[in-house]
């Protein structure tokens, strides 16, 4: 009898579970489960638009998806429509890969003013997740302070300085692009605790910011070293090696007839967002690294802006019925086992590290623990999940359903963008009926 596996989201750690799973030397029968009835995850609602090329990835989890054996369940939420404990009487085995969308906190007094957005939040706004279709971030400010120095960052920093023919080729989402577009913005400051050695950008993303229409890259020279210092794993040092020569070149990006600029602002931390209600400004203290942690010096400058955008990590949230570490903002697991034939993969597991690939390993692994836990199958798995759903009347969206909708999204696409999203819940269960 085959394993009846449930694995609940959707998006790169849970195809690559499945695509363990096929691949492994047991009878499997795996069903998909995830809140949105779009699949994919962060490849749909957090890479940034001007990015489809990192998106392709979702055309290999599509192979998966239509394979023998396996099913998509969108628009079904675990804790609304069916309980953990009513999945563990369906399934053998279940998989969470859940991911970590709920923005870390910045910890200073003032975050919780009007204009301050996570950067969850915002890169889900422009990228047209349901969740922020409504965030309707004040964009009318000539200066907008992102802090963090890693890819996130720099995204959110790029994408509100591309100009619109820049962004023809994208699928940002149209509220976004109008808010973008009609916005006064001028400056962006991206801040960071550390120096530039220690920045995480990869130097993909760190290039274009020296290649944009209308946007200048500024930096400080006297803050880039010679050579950089330290140990670091061959890896590592090639990259930052690469960064650091690339940041070298900004200097001499012409910011002639550019109306925008990025400032690199490093050993820079935030201690306070300043003004009343709204943001008007934050303030910074200088900082300096000793022993590879950034330590204040005392010194403070204040930067006048009216939104802020935390990018300094994401936690994930306590899954219904399931033992979470509140502090690390992960589930409890030993390498992965949760107990109760429970597994985790991706941030739910390890937090939000890594690049979309670093999530194939924690597939492998669940699907061999799986195996290893469970000789056969036992349970009804997806007669025993349809006869609930329908019982409960819950509109199931099938993988059929969302290539219906992808379908019309396409369809509906500005010349040269590859498709319009449909940003609401209700707008993409509206297409297929």
């Amino acid at each position: 009898m085959s394993i009846k596996v449930a694995v609940i989201g959707s998006g790169p750690s849970g195809f690559y579970t499945v695509d363990a799973l096929r691949k492994g030397e047991k009878d499997v029968q795996v069903d998909i489960i995830d809140r949105l009835p779009t699949p994919f995850g962060l490849i749909r609602g957090g890479v940034a638009p001007d990015h489809q090329t990192t998106k392709k990835v979702a055309r290999v989890y599509e192979k998966s998806a239509l394979a023998d054996g396996v099913a998509y369940y969108g628009n079904v939420e675990v804790g609304r429509d069916v309980s953990i404990e009513e999945l563990k009487d369906m399934y053998d085995a279940i998989v969470l890969a859940v991911g970590a969308p709920r923005d870390r906190k910045l910890g200073i007094p003032g975050e919780d003013k009007t204009g301050v957005f996570g950067s969850a939040d915002f890169v889900g706004w422009y990228n047209g997740h349901p969740d922020f279709t409504n965030l309707s971030p004040d964009l009318d400010t000539s200066t907008v302070v992102v802090i963090g120095n890693g890819n996130v960052a720099v995204d959110a920093a790029r994408v509100l300085v591309k100009t619109d023919e820049e962004m023809t080729e994208t699928d940002l989402a149209d509220h976004a692009s109008d808010a973008i577009q009609a916005s006064p913005i001028t400056d962006v400051y991206m801040v960071g605790r550390r120096g530039p050695i220690e920045a995480k950008f990869t130097n993909v993303e760190l290039r274009e910011m020296g290649k944009l229409d209308n946007c200048v890259p500024v930096i400080d020279a006297s803050q880039l070293p010679d050579t950089v210092e330290g140990e670091w794993s061959d890896r590592d040092l090639r990259l930052k090696e690469r960064n650091l020569a690339t940041m070298k070149e900004f200097p001499d990006v012409d910011p002639a007839g550019k109306d925008k600029r990025v400032h690199f602002s490093f050993y820079s931390k935030p201690v306070e967002i300043l003004g009343g209600d709204k943001v008007e400004g934050i303030r910074m203290e200088n900082t300096k690294v000793e022993n590879g942690r950034s330590v204040g010096t005392g010194e403070f400058f204040d930067i006048e802006c009216g939104l802020v955008i935390p990018a300094i990590g994401y936690l994930s949230d306590p899954f219904p019925g399931v033992p979470f570490d509140a502090d690390n903002g992960i589930v409890v697991h030993d390498e992965g086992r949760v107990g109760d034939n429970i597994y985790a993969v991706g941030w739910i597991k390890r937090g939000p590290t890594g690049v979309i690939g670093s999530n194939k390993p924690d597939g492998d692994i669940a699907a061999t623990q799986i195996f290893e836990d469970v000789s056969e199958g036992s349970k009804p798995g997806r007669d025993a999940l349809d006869a609930l759903l329908r019982e409960r009347n819950v509109r199931v969206v099938t993988y059929q359903d969302w290539q219906t909708i992808d379908a019309a999204e396409v369809s509906g696409a500005k010349p040269g963008a590859p498709r319009r999203k449909f940003v609401t819940i209700d707008a993409m269960v509206a297409a297929l009926d």
